[in-house]
């Protein structure tokens, strides 16, 4: 079997045993290699820095960060969203949009929200906040930016979301204007003036109490609405008394409506809210009956929220 290299001209890349060789083909196929493996880093180093990988690679930490580049077709299963606990618990609060898209806040005190970074206008930015209020007495105050979404929000009033009762509650904040104009979804409770709650307040935001003592026995009730039952002393004809109820729901210029659910003699009382004053306000019932009553009347009492501008 013949061979179709010439050891005798020896000009290409093939070196041959006992003879001298050109070694330009060899410099050229080592330069060609250094040159390869250069690029091959280059791209190795460029899918590094670019690409999305399940693990860190050796020596690296994972940093799948997308820089608001866009994913699109994509099917999706399984995802989570991360959850951010706030450290500071009253007061002055920034939600931090970066942070997380669920974030709460245990209250200790009265909170005043702000937001920063959110998307750039033109995209949409949600978060869903929430709050732990662990007393009545504590608010909620809301950015001037949050203008749109606020109405039949429960205990809403210039900004400012007042709490019937202590318990959880979970606010949507979104904007496509980066913050100038936020929208604001109460999650867990219906709208005043939905299907679900009519006109008026829901269940969880009324109390119960009962007067001790005497009729003129002052109760204290902090919620929006509620039942007050009433002293079982005896009322004297033409008599009326009164009491104060003392509630943390109730400011100057709001409303006060009572009214007679039971225990009473039917037509037998007349009963009226007055002297109405930031945290309580006063209830009389009159005796209206030709003779002395001992009944435990049952009162209805709603606050309705108003502002003299």
């Amino acid at each position: 079997m013949s061979s179709s290299i010439n050891p005798n001209n020896i000009d290409g890349n093939f070196p041959v045993a006992g003879q001298p060789n050109n070694t330009q083909g060899f410099r050229d196929n080592f330069t060609n290699i250094k040159t390869n493996f250069s690029t091959a880093a280059t791209e190795i180093t460029d899918l590094e820095n670019k690409g999305i990988f399940k693990s860190a690679l050796t020596g690296t930490a994972l940093d799948n960060n997308m820089a608001d580049n866009l994913i699109y077709a994509a099917a999706i299963r399984d995802f989570s969203a991360v959850a951010v606990q706030l450290t500071a618990t009253s007061g002055s609060i920034t939600v931090d949009y970066s942070a997380a898209h669920y974030q709460a806040i245990s209250t200790t005190g009265s909170i005043s929200l702000s937001f920063t970074n959110f998307p750039t206008s033109g995209a949409a930015g949600m978060v869903r906040l929430k709050i732990s209020i662990t007393n009545t007495a504590y608010t909620l105050t809301l950015p001037a930016a949050v203008s749109l979404g606020t109405t039949g929000i429960q205990g809403y009033s210039a900004n400012v979301i007042t709490f019937a009762a202590t318990g959880t509650y979970e606010f949507g904040f979104s904007t496509t204007d980066s913050g100038t104009t936020i929208t604001i979804f109460d999650l867990n409770r219906p709208l005043l003036g939905s299907a679900e709650s009519a006109v008026g307040y829901s269940i969880g935001t009324g109390g119960t109490v009962t007067q001790a003592t005497s009729k003129s026995t002052g109760v204290t009730l902090n919620t929006r609405c509620g039942q007050i039952t009433m002293n079982n002393a005896a009322l004297a004809a033409a008599a009326e008394v009164s009491f104060t109820l003392t509630n943390s729901v109730i400011a100057a210029t709001d409303v006060v409506m009572v009214s007679i659910a039971s225990g009473a003699t039917a037509g037998a009382y007349s009963v009226q809210c007055d002297a109405t004053a930031a945290g309580s306000c006063r209830i009389s019932v009159g005796n209206r009956n030709a003779g002395s009553l001992g009944e435990a009347i049952v009162l209805n009492f709603v606050v309705i929220k108003s502002v003299a501008a």
